[in-house]
């Protein structure tokens, strides 16, 4: 079995992937799905009318980027 070494990687690939490790350089597109996603459910729920609606609604809140797509795609006639 080889053992593994403890050098660092010479490799631009690894090096780059060193430098991303951390939560603070992916960006910020979680922060931005997560605000919708709240806003979302609190549209859908406070405009459902029953138990279900408010299960359907907290699934639309989960995929609404899904629906802002193919509304935008509809709307351009794609």
């Amino acid at each position: 079995m080889e053992q593994e070494t403890s050098e660092p990687c010479q490799d631009d690939w690894c090096e780059w992937r060193q430098k991303m490790k951390g939560p603070m350089h992916w960006g910020c597109g979680g922060v931005m799905y997560g605000l919708g996603f709240i806003a979302a459910l609190v549209y859908y729920l406070s405009t459902a009318t029953s138990f279900w609606d408010g299960v359907a609604g907290f699934f639309e809140a989960i995929f609404w980027p899904a629906f802002l797509v193919y509304g935008v795609l509809k709307f351009i006639g794609a």
